[in-house]
């Protein structure tokens, strides 16, 4: 080893991973490097400087070994291919990651969203039930009641009933709050509290 850059690129290296590392003997090492004169083969790195990202052992299945990190770099510097595919390696990598997290989080705030505006759907049910449902009519009868605030609100956030928003979605698994975003969820479940506490309120 010779190359300054390289040499420093280990230094840094190493001052982060290595507690042990001795800053005096490396001070020297890179003062003489890129001196056509001066080498330094791994096993004499190692003796002077106590370092770890690199090994170097003899004997039939002997061979210089390093951090995946230190690896890399050494690759980069031999081949400007390597480098570019290592680069758009991690960038692949890490546009998946950042995919997989934004799907995580709006995930997470769906379910959250959705679990409200059940909490909200039962205030608001439970407000119907004492305020506006006769104790003498039917369960049928109650139905209706509890059909028409619904739509009271599906109509003023969605623009339609969700009788008529199972007509136009014939197709689509579940009923229109299923498929609602994650800001009319918020709206619906605020909705229904307010609605909840004008009908307790006689209005």
């Amino acid at each position: 080893m010779r190359n300054k850059n390289t040499l420093e690129y280990l230094g840094i290296w190493e001052s982060v991973y290595n507690s042990n590392l001795n800053y005096g003997e490396f001070a020297i090492i890179k003062s003489q490097a890129g001196l056509n004169s001066y080498k330094l083969s791994v096993k004499e790195w190692v003796e002077k400087t106590n370092a770890i990202g690199l090994k170097a052992t003899a004997g039939r299945y002997g061979g210089t070994f390093a951090h995946k990190d230190i690896a890399f770099e050494f690759g980069m510097w031999i081949s400007p291919q390597f480098k570019i595919y290592l680069i758009k390696e991690f960038q692949i990598k890490e546009f998946q990651r950042l995919k997989d997290e934004e799907y995580n989080h709006l995930k997470l705030n769906w379910n959250l969203q959705r679990t409200l505006a059940k909490v909200n759907y039962h205030i608001h049910t439970d407000a119907i039930k004492e305020n506006l449902i006769p104790k003498e009519i039917t369960k049928q009868q109650a139905g209706l009641v509890y059909a028409n605030e619904a739509d009271l609100l599906n109509t003023a956030l969605f623009g339609i009933t969700a009788k008529e928003w199972r007509e136009s979605n014939p197709d689509i698994k579940g009923n229109m709050r299923d498929d609602a975003t994650i800001e009319q969820l918020v709206v619906l479940s605020n909705l229904e509290s307010i609605n909840a506490l004008l009908i307790q309120q006689g209005l």
